[in-house]
């Protein structure tokens, strides 16, 4: 049987087990997924063992995404923009890495029939989550995109990438119009506050009335500290992002398997506890 696994630390909340057994059993596909967790200095010994021993494919969550980037034979195009892979497959012998986080996104935001063509969109934090959705954003043809950031130099430099479309401004002091927030910090959700318009607040909850926000990070029930924020600050809209999780999977699950997955089912049932 075909293994394939998740390396991160942590990992043990992870659902890809469930969401790529599901994926499985709905495509007649067998194979077994496990979950593999690595210390933090311990994931090129992990990978290489687990793709010595037949290993098939891997997934690769926080805090390993950049050195899974250099670590693979060959990065594909967008993951080598952006300097993280979350999907490792073999072709040949050789490890090639994907990411599939941008697609993810942007699947899971037109399943929720939000757009993102000509509308003005205010991304939070610079770091890898926001850089890994980057590329597929502006694909997808917003009016402008403003990447806001504690360290200015760190949003400047993705900004770099993207010409006039896309701008970088510092967190302090933020103003201006969006259509769309999406939250790329694990503020609330790593530190003890636990929330993400607490004293320590990163933006000003006026900036978040009457617009649509969606946080990367997620939890079955929905209410993650952001998202929470954003309901009490007068969003017109807010979303999690266990949609992205399902749907950078189904992508993960088409490269490995040929075969992609249907999604939003899955997504219920996962939101409800009752996915197997």
């Amino acid at each position: 049987m075909d293994r394939y696994a998740v390396i991160g630390n942590p990992i043990e909340h992870s659902l890809s087990p469930d969401i790529h057994r599901a994926f499985a059993a709905e495509t007649g596909e067998r194979l077994r997924y496990d979950k593999l967790p690595a210390p933090a200095d311990g994931f090129a010994d992990l990978a290489e063992a687990f793709f010595a021993q037949g290993g098939c494919g891997l997934n690769v969550t926080l805090p390993f995404k950049g050195e899974a980037c250099r670590w693979v034979a060959q990065a594909q195009p967008a993951a080598a923009r952006c300097g993280a892979v979350n999907t490792i497959a073999l072709e040949g012998g050789r490890t090639l890495g994907f990411n599939t986080d941008g697609i993810g996104l942007v699947r899971d935001l037109e399943a929720q029939a939000v757009p993102i063509t000509g509308r003005r969109l205010l991304l939070i934090g610079a770091g890898g989550a926001v850089s890994g959705i980057l590329d597929a954003l502006v694909e997808a043809d917003p009016a402008s995109v403003r990447i806001a950031n504690r360290t200015l130099a760190k949003a400047e430099a993705l900004a770099e990438r993207h010409g006039a479309t896309v701008a970088a401004a510092p967190l302090e002091g933020l103003d201006g119009r969006f259509d769309l927030i999406i939250n790329g910090t694990s503020v609330g959700v790593s530190d003890s506050s636990g929330d993400f318009g607490g004293a320590g607040g990163l933006i000003a909850p006026a900036l978040a009335v009457g617009v649509q926000c969606y946080d990367l990070f997620y939890r079955r029930d929905g209410q993650t500290p952001f998202c929470c924020w954003a309901k009490r600050a007068g969003a017109a809209w807010v979303s999690d992002g266990l949609g992205m999780l399902v749907e950078q999977a189904a992508a993960a699950f088409a490269i490995w398997r040929g075969r992609a997955p249907s999604t939003r089912d899955l997504l219920r049932s996962l939101r409800s506890g009752t996915a197997q």
